[in-house]
């Protein structure tokens, strides 16, 4: 074995990106360009208790991934990962000497005993292991030296520095790699696996080259054009040019530069993975990154709204994300309370006699804009905008109940008045505040839809009959708003279901008053 390699993770770690299914052409396609390029590992992706996929790179047995190799493999040898409580070591077969070798199995730091008794099973079924422990930078030096006598009494073929988390700083590596080589047996080969929250990988890689002992063998892990979960692991191809210009190396770049062009730029168009802000907050407080992801899915705080929150996360909840846990994070950092009397007295005087009509930023405002003005000029309705200021309609209010659109869109010199609720903080040109809890809570839980807000304080100040344009429901395959800024990817995943939750939380609404849509809508039939 060479003293350095280097293992390409696409196929496994960008598998989150698209629930693994690259499609079978471009698997094979994929590996026989890795082979020409002279990658020394290739990882295929996931053992796991499912039923195998001609398109996915999740397998049951070894020798389902087989299908994907070519006749001739070269000098690359291939892995797969496991996750030792997702995976039934009874489906895992006897290594059978072909050219997948090498199992990479990853565990917590609450079941380390159980992970390394995982490993040993499986070196026992006659595979090479690499042991890698997830967030190895929550281990203080006393527990990884313990950790690290573990291994050593197992003896795989691999330990892995992973930072899981992206928190890794030179002087992080630097202490766990001198950690790692004074107390590792010699013959273990010392990975590692970085991901790009702080924009490092690229540089802790070249740190990691330098402190190498001459004589310990390396791995170091990336993948093409860096594909993984936002913000994404350390490019492969800046690596290999790196290890060819100043190690020696020579692998060949162009194979590898044709898979990205032909099949990575296409998919990081779909679902764009690179740098972002908010992960790089999850790495400078060493928490899961779900954390990070779990806010920005809201659509509806700012990066340093995000920064207090992940400040606030407890020392013992950090490592494992716990949805529960973070959902009342976000739902007491914007609740703040204030008396809103004398504001819903003052507009609901405003309102009185007067039809409403309600804006939000769907689509059909520009689909249907012939129809919304012709109602617009017969009636001549009040119209309230929902988290957004309409270029095609003159408006009467705007109501907000997100930070962000508050600032992108509320201008000094408005002419409208303008509505918040109480979680849009430092709203001076608010005309109105509202209590934020008492339009998101209600007998079915919390939900903070902000024309779900909207309607609520409405049917609160006695209105008996809205209009409603441009609630239009949420899409998953594409965007539905007037304008490409309102639209939140990741809330497109689960469309389906929060439609229905919107659904039946119009039923008590509508009970009391009517709601009248002049846009085709998704919430037309509400759910009993």
């Amino acid at each position: 074995m060479d003293k350095i390699q280097t293992l390409d993770c696409t196929l496994r770690d960008g598998g989150y990106l698209n629930d693994w299914n690259f499609g079978n052409r471009m698997i094979k396609s994929t590996i026989r360009q890795l082979i020409a390029a002279n990658v020394e590992q290739v990882e295929l992706g996931f053992l796991r208790n499912e039923d195998p996929n001609p398109d996915r790179t999740v397998f049951r047995h070894v020798h389902e991934a087989y299908a994907f190799l070519p006749k001739n493999c070269g000098n690359t040898h291939f892995t797969l990962m496991s996750l030792h409580n997702k995976y039934d070591l009874g489906q895992l077969e006897d290594y059978d000497g072909g050219p997948i070798k090498r199992i990479r199995v990853t565990f917590h730091d609450y079941d380390v005993d159980e992970g390394l008794e995982y490993c040993r099973k499986v070196m026992e079924k006659g595979y090479e292991v690499s042991c890698n422990p997830i967030n190895i930078m929550g281990y203080g030096d006393k527990e990884l030296l313990t950790i690290l006598d573990k291994v050593n009494a197992i003896h795989p073929t691999v330990f892995s520095i992973v930072d899981t988390f992206g928190s890794m700083k030179r002087n992080d590596l630097i202490r766990l790699y001198s950690l790692c080589e004074n107390n590792l047996d010699k013959d273990i080969t010392i990975g590692l696996h970085l991901h790009e929250n702080l924009s490092l990988s690229y540089s802790l890689a070249q740190e990691f080259l330098n402190l190498k002992r001459y004589d310990r063998k390396c791995v170091i892990d990336g993948s093409l054009l860096g594909m993984g979960r936002v913000p994404g692991n350390l490019c492969i191809e800046l690596i290999m040019d790196y290890l060819n210009n100043h190690y020696n190396k020579t692998y060949n770049l162009d194979p590898i530069l044709d898979t990205i062009d032909d099949y990575i730029v296409p998919l990081k168009r779909i679902e764009p993975w690179g740098y972002s802000t908010a992960y790089s907050l999850s790495a400078q407080y060493n928490l899961h990154r779900n954390y990070a992801e779990f806010l920005l899915n809201k659509g509806k705080l700012k990066a340093k709204d995000i920064n207090h929150i992940l400040a606030s996360i407890a020392d013992n909840k950090k490592t494992a994300f716990d949805e529960a846990y973070a959902e009342g994070l976000y739902y007491s950092y914007q609740d703040i309370s204030v008396d809103d009397k004398e504001a819903r007295k003052t507009l609901a005087g405003e309102l009185k006699g007067r039809n409403l009509l309600i804006l939000a930023p769907g689509g059909s405002l520009e689909r249907e804009k012939d129809r919304i003005s012709a109602f617009i000029e017969k009636e001549n309705p009040l119209v309230i905008t929902v988290n957004f200021s309409s270029e095609l309609y003159r408006a009467d209010y705007q109501f907000f109940s997100n930070v962000k659109r508050y600032e992108e869109y509320v201008s000094e010199d408005k002419s409208e008045k303008v509505m918040v609720t109480s979680n849009v903080k430092d709203a001076a040109a608010a005309d109105y505040v509202f209590n934020y809890h008492d339009l998101t809570y209600d007998e079915n839980g919390v939900f903070d839809n902000s024309t779900i807000m909207l309607l609520r304080l409405l049917k609160q100040m006695g209105v008996t009959k809205v209009y409603v344009a441009g609630f239009d429901g949420y899409e998953e395959k594409r965007s539905d708003y007037v304008s490409h800024i309102l639209d939140y990817q990741d809330r497109r995943k689960d469309a389906a279901s929060t439609n229905k939750l919107i659904c039946r939380l119009l039923v008590p609404i509508r009970a009391q008053m009517e709601v009248e849509f002049l846009t085709a809508s998704k919430y037309q039939e509400t759910e009993e």
